[in-house]
């Protein structure tokens, strides 16, 4: 009977050292010993199926993951807090510049032609500038969604692409955030004169003859230009974060991250 064992074990480990070889040609480069290369990887094959770590690895429990997770995504946003909550963080930025809405274009171009094409980029400056002073009042809003991921959430996210959480984050948190930055926008639109800015420029376009009514939801067209700005550079933290060591700030983001690579 121990010789059967020893066989069928023997015979185990030839068959998985050929499919793991087999599966992850990449990772065997030309000019290396594959002997010894199949060997690492039949370990790490090993230990990822028993859940023990490989030899001189430590072992990251989901809570770890999920608390690097959360971290990582912390530290970002409060990165790209300062950056796009200062002055011109929207405005000079072309990758995130809040443009007037679609349903005003036209209203630009009939005021462009009476030479009043001013009062809509007027406009336009004070929508960045409203989203720019949004942007740290959001921070805590952001804090508390990020706290509400689960081990669940994390366990989906954690072998994903470098943006992996940030996308995650996005696609369920975006329409409760939506709604809770809402007030924190109107607030700014009106600090910033957005507001009397866009009445204003509506005056003038009205009083031209022959042009349709037209209207504009400012506050919302400022939210989703805040939150995708926010979203666009949040991934961009996380995938150095996952892959330059420089940008792994905490003990927690090092233990985590550095298991990772």
């Amino acid at each position: 009977m121990k010789i059967h064992t020893w066989i069928w074990n023997g015979v185990g480990l030839v068959l998985a050292l050929a499919v793991v070889v087999l599966m992850q040609p990449a990772e065997i480069k030309a000019g290396t010993d594959w002997l010894k290369s199949g060997g690492d990887l039949l370990k790490r094959a090993t230990s990822a199926s028993t859940g023990r770590p490989a030899a001189g690895g430590s072992t990251l429990t989901s809570s770890e993951i999920a608390d690097g997770l959360k971290e990582a995504l912390r530290v970002g946003s409060e990165r790209v807090v300062d950056r796009l909550g200062a002055a011109d963080g929207f405005n000079a930025d072309p990758k995130v510049h809040i443009p007037l809405p679609k349903s005003l274009q036209t209203v630009h171009e009939a005021l462009s032609r009476v030479g009043m094409g001013g009062l809509t980029e007027d406009l336009e400056l004070r929508l960045n500038r409203a989203a720019e002073a949004a942007a740290p009042k959001a921070r805590d809003l952001f804090v508390d969604a990020i706290s509400r991921m689960t081990l669940e959430d994390a366990r989906a996210i954690w072998q994903g692409p470098p943006d992996a959480a940030t996308r995650y984050f996005e696609g369920k948190m975006s329409p409760p955030l939506a709604v809770e930055m809402r007030p924190v926008v109107e607030e700014s639109l009106n600090e910033a004169g957005a507001v009397q800015a866009y009445d204003q420029m509506m005056g003038r376009y009205r009083s031209l003859p022959f042009v349709p009514d037209l209207k504009a939801d400012l506050t919302g067209h400022v939210v989703d230009g805040a939150l995708a700005g926010i979203f666009s550079y949040l991934a961009e933290e996380e995938a150095a974060i996952r892959s330059n060591p420089v940008h792994r700030t905490t003990e927690l983001l090092q233990k985590v991250f550095g298991a990772a690579n």
